[in-house]
């Protein structure tokens, strides 16, 4: 049995019947446990389990559904085991109806109480009143002494131009922050859950540019979710940039042809 295994049956209080690994898990340990009770669960690591315990509680809070916390302290997180089953015909409208939910709940400023991370990558998450200065330094120019310079300075020049590029004042809607197809559950026409939040306050297109970061959401999905904003395909480059830095950081020089093609379509 593992350490985190044991260390969730802990926790929890109840005997451990078996632990196993589950998919993803490429910056955290991740399991499904069967405790002897006959209840199931997943334990999981994180750079900050406690944060990310209030940040599930928060979609919660908003009406997206979220696995509910089951015990957490500074290095493990015990979730309610979520039915996964695959989605059916009618999942992309449920998950266009979850996120408009999500992104009804708004915060007064733009950020999150705290900072978060993915893996090393820190997320900074300090309060702000403008949004184009949130992103610029806060998402993009973050990420300087960490690649080449020639492609930093493209990334600068873009962010001097987000005052006319991104709306100053965005309705700040309760972002999951992380919002690709691997951190969405489905059982058949319905989201089971929205699981691995990054969560902050800021423009909904976030959400939205991740969304179709790795594959795009059929038109149902749009059509429960609502119509797009003016200007949001010329945005959605400079909101995909952020994630496309982050994988860049994280796992290589293979994510350098997204990163590029994100600043030739913003024009950077």
């Amino acid at each position: 049995m593992s350490g985190l295994a044991r260390h969730a049956a802990d926790l929890l209080g109840v005997p451990l019947a078996e632990a196993r690994p589950m998919a993803g898990g490429d910056l955290s340990q991740c399991l499904h446990l069967r405790l002897e009770d006959g209840r199931e669960a997943v334990a999981k690591t994180g750079p900050a389990p406690r944060e990310e315990a209030r940040m599930l509680a928060a979609l919660a809070a908003a009406g997206a559904p979220a696995p509910a916390v089951l015990a957490v302290d500074e290095t493990a997180l015990v979730l309610e085991c979520l039915p996964d089953t695959g989605a059916g015909p009618g999942a992309e409208a449920d998950l266009g109806r979850v996120v408009a939910r999500l992104h009804a709940a708004e915060g007064g400023r733009y950020g999150w109480p705290a900072d978060y991370a993915f893996g090393p990558v820190v997320i900074a998450n300090g309060w702000s009143d403008d949004w184009p200065a949130f992103w610029a330094e806060r998402r993009l120019l973050c990420h300087a002494g960490h690649l080449p310079a020639p492609l930093i300075r493209r990334i600068e020049t873009l962010a001097r131009d987000l005052e006319n590029r991104l709306p100053r004042r965005p309705r700040p809607a309760l972002l999951h922050g992380d919002l690709w197809g691997g951190n969405v559950l489905y059982a058949g026409n319905r989201v089971s859950g929205l699981i691995d939040p990054a969560c902050y306050h800021g423009h909904a297109e976030v959400d939205l540019a991740m969304l179709s970061l790795f594959g795009r959401p059929g038109p149902a999905f749009r059509e429960t979710y609502g119509a797009s904003e003016p200007g949001a395909a010329e945005r959605a480059p400079i909101y995909k940039l952020w994630p496309a830095l982050v994988h860049w950081r994280l796992f290589g020089d293979g994510y350098r042809g997204m990163v590029e093609g994100f600043l030739e379509m913003a024009g950077a």
